[in-house]
């Protein structure tokens, strides 16, 4: 029996941020995270990554508590470090210390091992008006498929 796929999204990021690189990173985690991620129960919502002397770290990522976790169950919104390789590393950390840029995680989703990985991206800040002309966009090709259907 084929589990569904997993496939949580952080999706304020594109509507806030402008993407420039994105990597795949993994996570580590206790039992219970991994479970409460396979029923579907974690949000990337305020969520972005820090460094900490010389690791990558996600903070603010919501994974529910694993609801037949005992004594062992995990804190819901502590950080978690993510694996990356040294290269990976060294250049996300020279992209963000130019200014206006972060680090946001994209997307959490479960790989064909059974691995949870999470997409992260090297992003910059949009600005109001910018955000105004995603929206803009976004009604105009809604509107155009409404225009070919008929």
């Amino acid at each position: 029996m084929k589990q569904a796929a997993i496939n949580i999204k952080n999706k304020r990021a594109t509507f806030d941020y402008e993407l420039v690189e994105t990597f795949t990173a993994g996570i580590v985690l206790t039992g219970t995270e991994i479970k409460s991620i396979r029923l579907g129960k974690a949000s990337l919502v305020d969520t972005y990554c820090f460094f900490e002397r010389g690791e990558l770290w996600v903070r603010n990522m919501h994974i529910a508590e694993y609801f037949y976790g005992t004594y062992n169950n995990h804190s819901a919104r502590r950080d978690r470090k993510l694996l990356l390789n040294r290269n990976e590393l060294r250049k996300l950390s020279r992209l963000t210390k130019e200014t206006g840029f972060t680090i946001i995680p994209i997307r959490l989703f479960i790989n064909e091992k059974g691995l949870a990985k999470i997409v992260i991206a090297v992003a910059r800040g949009k600005k109001q008006y910018d955000k105004r002309q995603s929206l803009k966009e976004k009604e105009d090709k809604r509107s155009m498929d409404r225009m070919f259907r008929k």
